[in-house]
Order: structure tokens, then sequence, then C-alpha cells
């Protein structure tokens, strides 16, 4: 049986760390129907007094933030879709193909995991500049797939679990290489897909420091690059930010619980080895 004293203390803790975790969220929601006045008054108010739409009437009004939202969405919806494409083939070619080099590669591509993005900002910079990718979303995109280092790990973890004799049976029946990709891989392997599209998007919607240092024209910024205008120097406007930082959250949400079933799954499956 359970010790009841050690059962009360882990679910106080998970609590506790629950409640930690949601608090920035709850802040970001209350403040967000706060006028700018309440928000910094002392002793803080956890809901607001006075609730208004203010701050998103004057994010509407002042921001071109429908189109920040419509380039974060098409940033973001063709890095994960290039990714899943690179993850899936590059998965299934060390998985299910034996060719020289195949232990040597894989092993750069583990190592290209360990190294921080920031490292190479400048020589991508360079090779932006060189082909005249500056200021352009294909800038935005393509040096950004660098990264795709774990997907590629994990598909290739999923891709382990296929059985080869199903592989071969296709080929017997006369399927091609990129049918059996299409037709048997695919299929298989759609709950780690369904897991590595939401950590791609998320990453690409709220990533910051490479579109800020890619793209110039204001027309073509993302979604954080325009909420990131609304506090500089001479301006300070939290209760837009919180506002805008609210409806950034919410495609987030809509996402997660479309896929929640395939996260999960994604996330579970292959945990146990058998």
């Amino acid at each position: 049986m359970r010790n009841p004293v050690r059962t009360t203390i882990t679910y106080v803790l998970l609590i506790l760390l629950t409640v930690l975790v949601l608090t920035p969220l709850f802040w970001v929601v209350s403040a967000s129907f706060k006028p700018s006045g309440e928000i910094f008054t002392y002793p803080p108010t956890f809901l607001p007094q006075d609730p208004t739409l203010e701050n998103f009437t004057r994010l509407f009004q002042e921001m071109p933030i429908v189109q920040y939202v419509v380039n974060s969405t098409f940033l973001a919806t063709s890095h994960t879709l290039l990714l899943l494409a690179i993850a899936t083939m590059g998965g299934f070619a060390f998985a299910k193909y034996s060719f020289r080099g195949r232990g040597v590669l894989f092993a750069i591509v583990l190592a290209s995991m360990m190294i921080p993005f920031h490292l190479v900002l400048v020589p991508l910079f360079t090779l932006l500049y060189q082909f005249g990718w500056l200021d352009t979303y294909q800038g935005v995109i393509l040096p950004y797939l660098a990264s795709s280092g774990f997907g590629v790990f994990l598909m290739r973890q999923f891709i382990l679990s296929v059985p080869s004799d199903l592989l071969d049976a296709a080929r017997i029946d006369g399927t091609s290489e990129f049918g059996i990709y299409w037709r048997v891989i695919i299929p298989a392997v759609k709950p780690a897909m369904g897991a590595l599209s939401i950590f791609g998007f998320l990453g690409a919607w709220n990533e910051f420091l490479w579109p800020m240092i890619v793209l110039r024209d204001a027309a073509k910024y993302t979604l954080p690059l325009g909420l990131a205008s609304l506090v500089g120097v001479y301006r300070q406007e939290y209760g837009m930010l919180m506002a805008g930082t609210l409806l950034s959250i919410l495609p987030i949400m809509a996402l997660f619980l479309a896929m929640q079933r395939e996260f999960v799954q994604g996330i579970t499956l292959g945990a146990v080895k058998e």
C-alpha cells in the first residue's frame, strides 16, 4: 500500500508546481483586460478591477496585427512541413538502408543537436548576404532547418520499430522506394509526426532572434517582432503587449488541442522496448 503521508506531500508539491507554472499565464490574461494605469498599481491586483477591451481595440487599430499573424502562420507552417519532410526522409534512410558512412553521418546529425543555433548566426548571416536572401522569407525558413537533427533522430527511432518484412513485402509487390516511404512509413509514424509538428510549429511561431536579424521590412514582421515594438525606450505599452501575447498563445493552444492524441501517442509510443 502507498504511504498516505508521502502521497499527500507529492500531491501538494504537484499542486504548488502547477500554480507556479500557471501564474505567469494567469497574469497575462488578467493584465490584458486591465487599464494601463492598473497594471503597475501596488499592491498588485490579480483580477481586473475595471475590466476593459481597450488593449485589444488599440492593438488592432494601431498595429497591423492581422498581417503579423498571417506572416507568423505562413513561416511556422512552411517550417513545419519542411521539417516533417526532412525528418521522415532522413529517419527512413538511417533506419532502413545500409550504406557506407551511415554511422558517421548519423553521428554528425546527433552532434548537430549539441551545437547552439546562436553559434552559427554570423556564418548563416554571411551566407544569406551572399545569396541575396536578407529580408526574405526563405532566408528565415531554410537556415533554421539546420537544427532539424532532433527530428531526424526522433523519426529514425520510430521507423526502426516498423518491421522490415513489411517493406520487403511491398517491394515484392512492385512498390517503389518512394511508394514504400509514402504508403508504409508515413502512416506508421503519424503519431511521431504529430508530436514533431507541434514542436516544430511552436518553435517557429515563437522564434524571435533569427527573424529579427534577417527581416528589415516591417510588413514582413512576425508576431513576436511586432509585439516587441510595443516596448522600447520611448514607448511602453504593456497592456497592449499582454493582449498581443494572449492572442499569440491561442493558435498554439488550438493546435495542441486538435492534435493532443497524436502528441501523446508520439511521446509515449516506443517508450517501452518490447
